[in-house]
């Protein structure tokens, strides 16, 4: 492990009550790199990732993100969602927005930016993530994968510096699943740093750097994505890869 790592979770474990959802959880990753956790439901993996942006709030362990401590006490929580979007399993937009006003929201309230600036940003958001068309067009105009596709275009109007997947195309129809995840293969291929939950196995072996495979709260087996598909070292890994492979 490098002193210059972009993201470094280190033993990291959280309870809800007395029970221990996460157990010495640790994993890091360079910027531009793009990392996997995979695993079963109830693994772990949403709360880690819900770890890096405090939606959730680890008891222990060290989560530092370009060398700062994002579970200190004293840091600015705000100023960290900020930097770290966050695109959900839900899509979360305000119905009674258009599709750019949904985008502009962030960077006009939180960013400071005027209305014109921010709907400028908004734009070219939704260009890149497929949707000039659909500017003006309300969510429930949309369809399940455009409104995720307004949801990550949401995130990338920050500016942030790491992107958080979880299970994005949880959600959609079959045939919808396929645009959602055709944007995120773009922003891969500009350079976006990901942490992303997935089901997707074909996506996550086609994008990832490194995945890291969660049971039970704990890091199973981890490496590139040729040692968990064709070489696991563990027999859980190897089982669980199987049970996805038959029901694709």
């Amino acid at each position: 492990m490098s002193d210059d790592d972009f993201l470094r979770v280190t033993d990291v474990s959280k309870w809800y009550g007395e029970e221990q959802v996460l157990h010495d959880v640790s994993f890091e990753m360079d910027r531009g790199d793009v990392t996997v956790l995979i695993g079963p439901s109830g693994s772990g993996k949403s709360t880690m990732l819900r770890c890096v942006n405090r939606l959730a709030e680890a008891q222990e362990g060290s989560i530092l993100l370009d060398g700062e401590e994002v579970l200190s006490p004293d840091l600015d929580v705000d100023e960290l969602r900020r930097e770290v979007g966050m695109v959900f399993q839900g899509f979360n937009l305000f119905a009674h927005l258009t599709a750019v006003g949904n985008v502009a929201l962030g960077p006009r309230r939180v960013l400071g930016l005027s209305e014109t600036e921010a709907r400028e940003r908004a734009e070219d958001q939704l260009e890149r993530v497929g949707l000039a068309d659909q500017l003006d067009s309300y969510p429930a105009e949309l369809s399940g994968g455009q409104q995720q596709r307004v949801g990550i275009a949401r995130a990338l109007a920050m500016e942030p510096k790491l992107m958080l997947f979880d299970e994005p195309t949880s959600a959609l129809d079959p045939e919808l699943i396929g645009e959602v995840l055709e944007v995120m293969h773009g922003l891969v291929d500009e350079g976006m740093t990901m942490l992303v939950v997935t089901h997707e196995m074909s996506f996550a072996r086609a994008v990832a750097d490194e995945i890291v495979f969660l049971d039970d709260g704990r890091v199973v087996e981890r490496g590139p994505p040729e040692q968990l598909f064709e070489r696991p070292e563990e027999e859980r890994t190897g089982r669980f890869l199987e049970r996805i492979a038959s029901h694709d």
